[in-house]
């Protein structure tokens, strides 16, 4: 198939251009020996910016990437379209027809279903003005989801393999209690909050994503509690006190069912576990775990993280509540990349 321009810049040639006239995108690293500054004589290297500024670039990369991204899954999708169509000698305008506008009817739907449909609409307009409107959104809703049938039998036809690499941190796991086994092919580290409605709702999908990926994905949990919200703080301070115990997973898990975040509450969770009561209290009144959380805390803003939850999958970057079907995609991937190393060590 001829290229055009539009699939040309989809693909990235500028960028390509501009590395080899020695800049680099946002989503690459440089090489280690340009040159990027001179001070006084003295010549400082990307190794030298990387070496002491990585997570602080990590953001702007993870931003490149992302959109670069999107116009590269833009330009799959018309590519494969266009592949298509030219087998059935067709333009990409009536394969769609064919596959998709053509196999949707909406005659099963009759006026008492949408009789139905308005009654549950908040809307002053007569049923017999609405009706048609009603039916037409029925017939893009089926359209939407018949397209996305056919796309998904396209691509897998395709085999399609998208091999842009993602920017990836170096999020630390000194100080933190790991969940599954230290030498496990995929590392999941969460920044989270115990206060934080986002963390709450994505805790089932992560206990689901462990299970599934049982002996292959270890897990981590560090602090970034967020300044809005008053008890999250304490909550830190106190799950390090219960590991401590030897219980953070154990408490971990109770703060997020119990949503008990007061202090009094915090200390009665503690001998719910069977925690020595007086430690425990000792340790969280007196402010003993502070500075733990604070190393979390300042790594998570040396590493720019916006908000919570901040989710580094052998870091790879995702943010807030991310669907479970992205979480297993990404633990998918990062196991395919890991497979033939192991296999090869074998």
């Amino acid at each position: 198939m001829k290229m055009t321009m539009k699939h040309m810049v989809a693909l990235g040639v500028v960028s390509s251009t501009l590395s080899v006239l020695g800049v680099a995108s946002a989503a690459e690293t440089p090489a280690p020996g340009n040159v990027v500054v001179q001070i006084d004589g003295v010549k400082l290297t990307s190794a030298d910016l990387e070496q002491k500024h990585s997570s602080n670039l990590f953001q702007a990369r993870n931003t490149y990437y992302e959109a670069e991204k999107k116009v590269l899954d833009q330009y799959v999708e018309e590519y494969i379209l266009e592949s298509a169509a030219k087998k059935e000698g067709l333009t990409v305008e009536a394969l769609m027809k064919k596959h998709v506008d053509d196999t949707v009817s909406v005659s099963d739907i009759t006026d008492d279903a949408l009789k139905v449909y308005y009654e549950g609409l908040d809307t002053q307009e007569g049923f017999d003005t609405a009706k048609d409107k009603i039916r037409e959104y029925i017939r893009q809703k089926r359209i939407a989801k018949v397209k996305t049938a056919y796309m998904q039998s396209l691509h897998n036809a395709a085999k399609v393999e998208i091999l842009l690499a993602p920017p990836r941190a170096q999020a630390s796991l000194n100080n933190v209690e790991v969940r599954g086994p230290k030498n496990a092919p995929v590392t999941l580290i969460e920044f989270a909050d115990f206060e934080c409605p986002y963390c709450q709702q994505i805790e089932p999908k992560l206990a689901k994503l462990q299970a599934e990926f049982s002996g292959k994905l270890a897990f981590a949990y560090k602090d970034l509690p967020l300044p809005m919200h008053s008890h999250a703080q304490k909550a830190a301070e106190a799950s390090h006190c219960a590991m401590a115990q030897g219980k953070f997973w154990e408490y971990h898990d109770l703060l997020f069912s119990n949503h008990g975040l007061e202090v009094p509450q915090l200390k009665q969770t503690a001998r719910t576990l069977g925690l020595d009561g007086a430690k425990f209290d000792k340790c969280l009144d007196s402010g003993e775990t502070a500075a733990a959380v604070k190393a979390n805390l300042d790594e998570a803003k040396d590493l720019q993280i916006p908000g919570t939850p901040g989710l580094f999958i052998n870091g790879r970057y995702l943010e807030g509540d991310v669907d479970y079907n992205t979480l297993r995609q990404v633990v998918t991937e990062e196991l395919a990349r890991k497979a033939p190393t192991q296999s090869a060590s074998r």
